[in-house]
């Protein structure tokens, strides 16, 4: 018998037709990708620390992890960006010996007339009725009643004369800068009114971002959100994906985060990193807080990556974005610099609409410190991971119980049985495939150049070495044009 049998024995007697089913040239499922948000949350919520859970639910984010939270609000932003790729969360408590950011909102003089104020708390609007013939602690005291009725603002306001203390729901530095102002979209205020605001600052000791790192396990989780920008943390954060995207785990996964500040400041933080797998989005002046900005900047880039790994994310809205003012955009210019110091950029619609202008890691040295642009943009780490899992699925649905031999090896016909000539064309069929979905290209070159052999010292073994080229994505287009004047 020279068929290769999994169930029906050799030893069979008995008169009967057995067939099995075998699933080796069924193909595999597509991958069901993941995303997580990590985040700290509040003694409300019923949601242990440390302990992954999927959230599909923006309400049930809530009763998990506390009403105003960090990792709630992400979760929020994340599920109005993509509610297509599986989300789960992964919650940290505040660090006992940090210190909440605190602010304030000082009304130094009062309305002539009644009319409704908007303030803005990191970007969400809050309406707040001013009647003819308040005095300022009266204004005061209505600011802080409508900041306090919103219990999914990161903040709660306190104080009984004209200056509102505001206070931040968590300790860290993370809520360093959270933006405070009024009429962002030049809503017209009552006549007479007169508010200096005071963005949050004090703030630090942010949770160690670790446990958090661990709770995922090997579990694998394709993209991954985090709040923090702390040397410490990141440190951590970059050293797992590192490890995650090796070749003992195999289970990479791209990070999102966010910077607040001037050109300078997001230019020198991005000037000190330098991870494959760590991209983050430079918010410079914009009111929404950095932890929400990367939660949807990571839920934005997840659904088209997902679908396409080289498909370049310029042009995509980042829906719950709000643009710096006019005068405090960034110059193409200033983008540019920023995009050589490791930083992603995005640019503003007429309508307002923040969009993505060019998703890239912080990678920019090589081990040798010198410039290199082999993992520049995200679409690189992303398409070659997609490319080894095609290559890991292949393997494993095809070949996963046979035996080995030379090449030229004469066996019967149905034997479970590979040779690395087979393994070869298996891996030219799937670039070939590849090249037809769009992620590879030049064929010729890659077939020509691939290796295929049995490992000389463990007969138990094949190796192989390719050179697949990733297809490249359209981003710049330059023409010169020569004028003719007769």
């Amino acid at each position: 018998m020279s068929i290769s049998f999994d169930d029906i024995p050799s030893s069979l007697r008995t008169p009967g037709a057995h067939i099995e089913f075998n699933n080796e040239l069924a193909g595999s499922a597509n991958v069901l990708h993941k995303m997580v948000v990590i985040g700290q949350r509040l003694g409300t919520g019923i949601q242990s620390a440390g302990v992954p859970i999927r959230v599909t639910d923006p309400s049930r984010a809530k009763t998990l992890f506390g009403r105003g939270s960090m990792i709630a609000n992400m979760i929020a932003a994340s599920l109005d960006a993509n509610t297509e790729t599986e989300l789960w969360a992964i919650a940290l408590d505040d660090l006992g010996a940090g210190v909440a950011a605190t602010g304030s909102i000082a009304v130094t003089t009062a309305a002539t007339e009644a009319g409704t104020l908007y303030i803005y708390i990191g970007g969400v609007r809050v309406a707040v009725g001013i009647a003819d013939g308040d005095d300022t602690d009266t204004i005061a005291s209505s600011i802080s009643a409508a900041i306090n009725s919103n219990a999914d603002l990161p903040v709660t306001a306190s104080g009984s004369t004209s200056t509102v203390t505001l206070t931040a729901r968590h300790k860290g530095e993370y809520m360093n800068g959270l933006d405070v102002r009024s009429s962002y979209y030049e809503e017209r205020e009552p006549d007479g009114l007169a508010i200096t605001y005071t963005s949050l600052s004090g703030g630090s000791g942010n949770p160690d971002i670790g446990p958090a790192l661990d709770a995922m396990g090997d579990e694998w989780f394709n993209w991954l959100c985090n709040p923090y920008n702390d040397t410490a943390n990141i440190q951590a954060l970059e050293t797992e994906l590192d490890s995650r995207f090796g070749p003992m785990r195999q289970i990479g996964c791209r990070a999102f985060g966010a910077l607040a500040g001037t050109l300078a400041t997001m230019g020198t933080w991005g000037s000190s990193r330098n991870n494959p797998h760590l991209s983050v989005l430079g918010t410079g002046t914009s009111p929404t807080p950095t932890y929400i900005a990367a939660a949807i900047n990571m839920a934005v880039a997840a659904k088209s990556l997902s679908n396409d790994p080289a498909r370049p994310l310029q042009t995509l809205e980042l829906p719950g974005v709000k643009a710096p003012r006019r005068e405090e955009l960034l110059t193409r210019q200033e983008r540019n610099l920023l995009l050589y110091d490791g930083i992603s950029t995005f640019t503003v619609a007429r309508d307002g609409t923040v969009q993505i202008e060019r998703q890239i890691t912080t990678y920019q040295f090589n081990s040798a410190g010198l410039a290199d642009a082999s993992y520049l943009d995200i679409c690189t780490p992303e398409t070659l991971e997609r490319f080894r899992y095609e290559q890991r699925a292949m393997v494993a649905q095809k070949y996963p119980r046979h035996k080995l031999a030379d090449d030229g090896t004469s066996y019967g016909a149905g034997q479970a049985i590979v040779m690395p000539k087979i393994i070869k064309g298996e891996l030219l069929a799937l670039y070939k495939e590849m090249e037809i979905a769009g992620w590879v290209e030049d064929y010729d070159t890659y077939a020509e150049q691939l290796i295929v052999e049995r490992d000389s010292e463990d007969p138990n073994r094949i190796n192989w070495r390719d050179t697949p080229n990733l297809v490249n994505q359209a981003r710049v287009f330059a023409g010169k044009t020569q004028f003719i004047v007769k």
